[in-house]
C-alpha cells in the first residue's frame, strides 16, 4: 500500500503544532524526541523530521510528497512548490525593528541604512517595491544583537510576541510579511497518492473548520424566537426544538469563534437564557 511521505520540522516552533494537527486528523503518531522517521497508524503516512530550511527543496525534488513549513520560508527560499492548504497555526510576522532611540519611523527612513536580516531575499523584494536603497547584511542567527554591535541601523526578523525585541532594547517599526504554517506538495503524484492527499486535506479542513467555530445552545422564549434566529445564522439555519416548558424553545446553532462574545451579548439582550458555548472537534461541510 502506498504511503505519503511528509516532512516536518526537526525541532522548533512548527514541530509541535504540526504533530498536534496530524493527531487531530486521526493519524496516530508515536514520536519520541530525536527520532528522524516515524510511521503513523490509522493512516498510511511516513513522517520525516528534517531541518526546516531543507524541507522546500526535498518537496520540490520529489524526495518527500508533502511538507509543513512557514510561508515566510517559501517567500525567502523561492523554491517552486505548490501550497496545498494554509494551516492556521504558527502565525507570525517579519518586521523591521530598530533601537528604541532610533529616529527611524517609516519605510522611507530605511533609505541608505544598514539592515541585518536572515531573510535577505524577502527584504530585498520589499525595498525594491518601495523604491528604497539599503545595505543588506545577511546574518544566519542572533540578528537582534547587530544594532548593539554597530553592524546595522535596523534589523528585519520574525516577530511573534515582541519579547525578544524588548529584551534587546529594540522596538518594532512595522511588519512587511505575514506568515503561518502551510502544507506544501511535491511532484510525482499518481492517482493513488493523490487520493491519499485528498483524504488528508479533507480531514485538515474539517479540523480547521471545527477550530474556527463554536456550537451554541440556548433556551429562547417563543415570542422572541424570530429576533434570536436573526442573530444566529448558523450553517444553514438554527435548529429549533420545543422544551417541556410551554412557551420556550431550545435553539442550536454554529457561530464563528471570533464573533462568540458579541453574539452572546446580543442573545442575552434578546431574552435568551441558559446559553452554552461548546467547542467543535470536527466540522464537515
Amino acid at each position: 500500500m502506498k504511503r505519503l511521505i511528509i516532512a516536518l520540522q526537526k525541532s522548533g516552533r512548527l514541530q509541535e503544532g504540526s504533530l498536534e494537527l496530524l493527531k487531530e486528523c486521526g493519524l496516530k503518531v508515536d514520536y519520541r524526541n530525536g527520532q528522524l522517521k516515524v510511521f503513523t497508524s490509522d493512516y498510511p503516512a511516513e513522517l520525516l523530521f528534517l531541518r526546516n530550511s531543507d524541507i522546500p527543496q526535498y518537496v520540490a525534488d520529489g524526495v518527500v510528497d508533502l511538507g509543513i513549513v512557514g510561508s515566510n520560508l517559501l517567500e525567502e527560499d523561492e523554491t517552486p512548490i505548490e501550497i496545498v492548504q494554509a494551516l492556521n497555526f504558527s502565525k507570525c510576522r517579519v518586521s523591521f525593528a530598530v533601537p528604541k532611540t532610533s529616529n527611524i519611523q517609516t519605510a522611507q527612513d530605511l533609505h541608505e541604512k544598514r539592515i541585518a536580516t536572515s531573510y535577505p531575499n524577502s527584504v530585498r523584494k520589499y525595498l525594491l517595491k518601495e523604491g528604497i536603497t539599503a545595505d543588506i547584511h545577511t546574518i544566519s542567527g542572533s540578528v537582534e544583537i547587530a544594532p548593539s554591535l554597530d553592524l546595522a541601523d535596523a534589523i528585519a526578523d520574525i516577530v511573534s510576541t515582541g519579547n525578544t525585541l524588548f529584551q534587546n532594547n529594540l522596538r518594532e517599526v512595522f511588519p512587511f510579511l505575514y506568515s503561518e504554517a502551510v502544507l506544501i506538495k511535491g511532484k510525482n503524484f499518481n492517482s493513488e497518492k493523490q487520493a491519499l492527499l485528498d483524504e488528508l486535506v479533507f480531514r485538515i479542513q474539517s479540523v480547521l473548520a471545527g477550530n474556527e467555530n463554536k456550537y451554541i445552545l440556548l433556551n429562547a422564549p417563543e415570542g422572541e424566537l424570530e429576533t434570536i434566529c436573526k442573530i444566529l445564522p448558523g450553517m444553514k439555519s438554527p435548529t429549533i426544538l420545543p422544551l417541556a416548558i410551554e412557551g420556550w424553545m431550545s435553539v442550536h446553532s454554529v457561530v464563528k469563534q471570533k464573533e462568540v462574545w458579541q453574539i452572546v451579548q446580543q442573545l442575552k439582550t434578546a431574552g435568551a437564557e441558559g446559553i452554552l458555548v461548546c467547542p467543535i472537534e470536527k466540522m464537515v461541510s
